[in-house]
């Protein structure tokens, strides 16, 4: 909320200090076209919150053109900032095959998967399709952290995921789920003992074994 009234105090610096005084001494007498469209729920306010005071008042003035001169709505300022951080955003460095760090940050679209490892499997312009053991995810770059994992850490996690990935389409139980689920959370890039022969019984139990 505090960040929330930081960018509604930064949106009102754009209306003319004429504009501002008149408001205070009698609202009546300014005009509709005068008056500073401003926006009237937190929704239209916290997808500008991670942005520079000038990148919030671009992205304010857009919205309220892409609205018509109304109050937009949170998807439409949402939409806005997309491009914005689009246009700002540094080339995509990734490659098929690395494997990379979920960041959930307030993506609530990645709420559960923060921290959890995925391959890359295709690379877009400034998102990426990664797989992870429960399947395909387009992220955004900045839900990545690369792992900086070798060529062979890389294949070797492949593998990894290929066995999971096995596993969980054949498999319900609430715990073996949770087992997938902790092992969707390493940050190495190999099983130990005890994790190898976890899974080499799951495998057996569902659908064969397979061993990299």
């Amino acid at each position: 909320l505090i960040e929330a009234a930081g960018v509604v105090d930064n949106l009102i610096k754009m209306c003319p200090n004429w504009t501002q005084n008149e408001i205070e001494d009698d609202p009546a007498t300014v005009h509709s076209d005068q008056r500073q469209i401003l926006p009237t729920s937190e929704a239209q306010v916290r997808p500008m919150t991670k942005l520079k005071p000038q990148e919030q008042q671009e992205v304010w003035q857009r919205a309220v053109e892409v609205a018509g001169g109304k109050v937009p709505t949170g998807r439409i300022v949402k939409d806005v900032v997309q491009k914005i951080m689009e246009r700002t955003k540094v080339p995509n460095t990734y490659h098929l095959g690395e494997v990379c760090q979920i960041l959930a940050k307030d993506n609530p679209e990645l709420r559960g998967k923060g921290g959890c490892w995925a391959i890359v499997s295709a690379v877009n312009e400034f998102s990426c399709t990664v797989r992870m053991w429960d399947g395909e995810y387009t992220v955004g770059l900045q839900h990545l952290k690369s792992f900086n994992y070798l060529p062979a850490e890389c294949q070797q996690m492949q593998v990894i995921c290929d066995r999971l990935s096995r596993v969980y389409l054949s498999a319900l139980e609430e715990s073996v789920q949770r087992f997938l689920e902790s092992l969707g959370k390493l940050n190495r890039a190999y099983l130990t003992a005890v994790e190898e022969k976890l899974l080499n019984v799951l495998e057996s139990e569902y659908g064969g074994e397979i061993t990299p």
